[in-house]
């Protein structure tokens, strides 16, 4: 029986994801497989790598340079989030991402992207640690209208993996994933609302295939959120998620907020350890 992880996405959300793989990587937790989404992939691909507390870190330690994230970086090269800066120069210099451990770390990565021309999902597995693989991660995180689309090594244009397939439980059972625990970092019970749909055809007129999937979004999302209690209800799936939503901004990089969310994301895993490895066994 193949044990999976799938972790949703949600920007500075995903400090309550940090706070639960760091709890599962202290206690000895392992899987077969993960897949991440967006912040669920530049995240906790340091599951694989074996390095709790790594994501808190490099936040609280590079959340107010201007070449990590920020207004500045958004105008001077079109990314909020700053590609050279956050996705090769940290990991690969200043806050060293452990390559080797990855590497020989046997546990299967995917990771979601969205494909620019089609807005259909991409699915990516990562085995190694260079270039081209940390360009998959830049993209499966780089959010619509504020980042520019992300070429990877075969030619496509890739943004978010959010925008069309946020909760990949179904590819990973599609996978042979028989026994899956979920993060979420929204409240179980919480659905999307729909946008505004002439603001974002707009907003993302020369990508329509991604406006179009942006505008049917909640859509997709609720009927996930749908299937994923539905796996829950049947023994097939696991969730944790907070209790209430998040006190922090997708983008905001308040120290004391990200402290707080990524311990809340700790103690949400430490209330659900023991029930979790009864289902995981």
């Amino acid at each position: 029986m193949k044990r999976g992880l799938v972790l949703e996405g949600g920007a500075m959300r995903g400090l309550f994801t940090a706070g639960v793989i760091d709890v599962m990587m202290e206690r000895g937790v392992d899987f077969d497989g993960m897949v991440g989404v967006s912040a669920g992939s530049s995240f906790g691909c340091n599951f694989k790598s074996r390095q709790p507390g790594r994501v808190l870190r490099y936040n609280l330690r590079f959340g107010k340079d201007p070449r990590y994230m920020g207004l500045r970086s958004l105008l001077k090269t079109g990314d909020l989030v700053g590609a050279e800066f956050a996705y090769h120069t940290l990991p690969l210099e200043l806050d060293i991402f452990d390559s080797q451990t990855f590497e020989s770390n046997p546990m299967e990565f995917y990771m979601v992207c969205t494909d620019v021309a089609t807005g259909d999902a991409v699915y990516h597995r990562m085995d190694k640690v260079d270039r081209d693989s940390l360009e998959w991660l830049r993209a499966s995180a780089s959010m619509p209208v504020v980042t520019r689309p992300v070429k990877v090594d075969d030619g496509r244009l890739l943004l978010d993996g959010g925008i069309s397939d946020s909760i990949p439980l179904k590819f990973f059972q599609g996978l042979g994933y028989e026994r899956n625990v979920v993060v979420l970092t929204q409240p179980l019970g919480y659905r999307k609302k729909p946008v505004n749909s002439w603001l974002f055809r707009r907003l993302l007129r020369r990508y329509p295939a991604v406006a179009e999937a942006m505008v049917k979004r909640h859509d997709m999302y609720n009927s996930q959120l749908d299937y994923v209690e539905a796996e829950v209800e049947a023994g097939r799936a696991f969730v944790i998620a907070p209790a209430q939503p998040l006190p922090i901004g997708r983008v905001e990089m308040n120290p004391d907020k990200m402290r707080r969310v990524y311990a809340i994301g700790r103690e949400a895993c430490a209330e659900t350890l023991d029930s979790m490895l009864d289902f995981l066994k």
